[in-house]
């Protein structure tokens, strides 16, 4: 039996925030907006607003939680302790599933990114070749798993220096794309669907909380901080103010950026930008027609994408941390090593990553990671609502409209992704289940 290693506290309020932000501002402004626009067109704005009050709700539950009980795994510890191990294990399975789908589309997008800013016009070009594409992708992974393994201090420094980056290359891109169309109108599609205005019926409103789904993964970077609760300085006043700060800081760059992108280039150039390169925002740049805001907008890319990938192999490696410290998966991934580090389940993690960056498709990764990230913050919502009165920060009823909002938005997603994803949590629940009748008879 492995003695439990405890993690030291080493991030700060404004740390914690960083985090949020690294995890957010990435695939989530970088990618998303162009999948999303695809989908419900110029209604992208209401989908985001949408999935951003969900976000907010789960958010409060998760810093509730988090404040409680601060110990790394997020929603697997805290379905341990309110739910049941099965619900806790099924929340953990789910958050591994997720969170290795969505570092696998950052890693995507950053080849995007890299091989734009090396030159390939988007204007001609018809895309990266798969091989280019998943080569670029791992190579990007195993300088990442490098960085975590360095230990958390100097991956919160490195974090913090890339989520500035990030903000200043969005920020120069809105300011620019206000330059050059000045009253910001959409660009608009003959086919756009204008939910508010040509009264279309159920398939405008299924359109929008399609995307809503889909946007909501692009928020969920917030769990970040609740995930490494066991590493946070004073975690029951600093993580439910990092979260709310987060969310309101991403929600407001989500609007602005995808604002500009339509008035500029449009949702279907958006939508298939991000199919042929998963680079929408490569293409809103070259609009302006300035070559600096091009190269300014595929660096923020790039360090964007960075930090979702730091933050998600991170993430990531504290919950296999979690569920090795319970035998749900091998105890010897519980190791902690002398720089404070899970080093044996970081480099699982990263295995795992490289494997589905080897799928290759951007679009497929996001819906499924979508799916399993709504059905995880159901389970969130759940623990929060089964806290103690004497523990509570903030009201029940943000829990029981986080529920609400995730088991409603899950049921616009594809009935052939949810099939997917329920038979994926069976798979996992099997395979527990045939590892304790191994331990027990032994």
């Amino acid at each position: 039996m492995i003695e439990k290693q405890e993690l030291p506290r080493r991030i700060g309020g404004v740390g914690a925030v960083m985090l949020g932000l690294g995890s957010i501002l990435g695939t989530g402004v970088f990618v998303s907006i162009g999948i999303g626009s695809g989908v419900c067109g110029t209604n992208i704005i209401w989908a985001i607003l949408i999935a951003g009050v969900v976000a907010i709700c789960n958010g409060l539950s998760s810093a509730q939680l988090a404040a409680v009980h601060p110990v790394s795994g997020g929603t697997y510890e805290y379905g341990y302790r309110w739910l049941s191990p099965e619900m806790g294990f099924a929340a953990g399975w789910l958050f591994l599933c997720a969170k290795s789908a969505s570092a696998a589309t950052a890693a995507l997008g950053l080849s995007g990114y890299l091989a734009a800013l090396g030159g390939q016009s988007m204007i001609q070009g018809e895309g990266l070749s798969y091989a280019g594409n998943v080569l670029g992708g791992l190579l990007i992974l195993v300088c990442i798993t490098v960085i975590v393994l360095i230990g958390i201090r100097r991956t919160v420094r490195i974090n913090a220096v890339i989520v500035c980056l990030t903000l200043v290359s969005l920020t120069v891109l809105v300011v620019a794309g206000f330059l050059v169309k000045g009253d910001l109108r959409f660009v608009k599609a003959p086919e756009a669907v204008e939910i508010f205005s040509s009264g279309q019926g159920s398939e405008s409103w299924y359109s929008l909380l399609s995307a809503a789904a889909l946007m909501f993964v692009a928020y969920t970077g917030y769990g970040r901080i609740a995930t490494m609760g066991e590493e946070v300085v004073d975690p029951r006043r600093v993580i439910p103010r990092a979260m709310i700060i987060t969310l309101a800081l991403a929600m407001a760059v989500y609007v602005s950026v995808a604002w500009v992108g339509m008035a500029t280039i449009g949702t279907v150039e958006l939508s298939d930008a991000t199919g042929k390169w998963a680079a929408p925002l490569f293409r809103v740049a070259e609009s302006t027609g300035m070559r600096w805001v091009v190269v300014l907008v595929s660096v923020g890319g790039i360090t964007a994408m960075l930090g979702v990938m730091l933050n998600l192999v991170l993430g990531l490696s504290r919950v296999v941390l979690a569920m090795a410290r319970r035998s749900d998966l091998p105890a010897s991934l519980a190791v902690i090593d002398r720089r404070g580090v899970p080093f044996r389940a970081t480099v699982v993690v990263a295995a795992v990553v490289g494997t589905l960056i080897l799928i290759g498709d951007v679009k497929l990764a996001w819906s499924f990671s979508a799916t399993t990230v709504l059905i995880y913050y159901a389970l969130t919502n759940l623990c929060a609502i089964r806290v103690e009165p004497a523990e509570r920060i903030f009201p029940a009823g943000f829990a029981w409209l986080g529920l609400i909002g995730c088991c409603g938005l899950v049921l616009f997603i594809p009935w052939k992704m949810l099939a997917a994803v329920t038979g994926l949590i069976a798979l996992g629940i099997t395979v527990r289940w045939g590892r304790q009748s191994i331990v027990s008879d032994s």
